[in-house]
């Protein structure tokens, strides 16, 4: 997790705590705005382990029933690449993530789509790119 000061876990310069955390923090009641800022606060989600979020903002007709984070694995930075908005409740993003595991280098690129349901943006699925 950021120490107090630091810049978000998501790669914004700014803290955590006004960044990606206050969605982590109060997730009933501060809602992300919109799908990038859900898709960052995912990516910090997963930096931090974070399950309940994570199943949380996933819409509830992909939501896996449990995730398995593997350990070892070191997130290392994100690049968004593009946002687009389709419609008031749809958007896709187009991202980034790079990651260490057994001394390997990954990255996963993917194309994510984000519905909007009462207000609330849902990561609903993905195409790596």
């Amino acid at each position: 997790m950021a120490k107090p000061g630091e810049n978000c876990l998501c790669g914004r310069p700014v803290p955590l705590a006004h960044c990606c955390g206050r969605y982590l923090a109060d997730f009933a009641g501060t809602p992300a705005p919109d799908a990038e800022a859900l898709m960052r606060s995912r990516y910090t989600a997963f930096v931090v382990e974070d399950a309940a979020y994570l199943l949380a903002t996933w819409h509830s007709s992909h939501r896996p029933v449990r995730l398995h984070f593997e350990p070892g694995v070191k997130w290392l930075g994100l690049e968004v690449r593009s946002h687009r908005v389709v419609d008031a409740d749809l958007a896709e993003v187009e991202f980034v993530a790079r990651s260490r595991w057994g001394g390997r280098a990954t990255r996963l690129h993917e194309s994510s789509r984000f519905v909007r349901e009462n207000g609330r943006w849902f990561y609903l699925d993905g195409v790596m790119l």
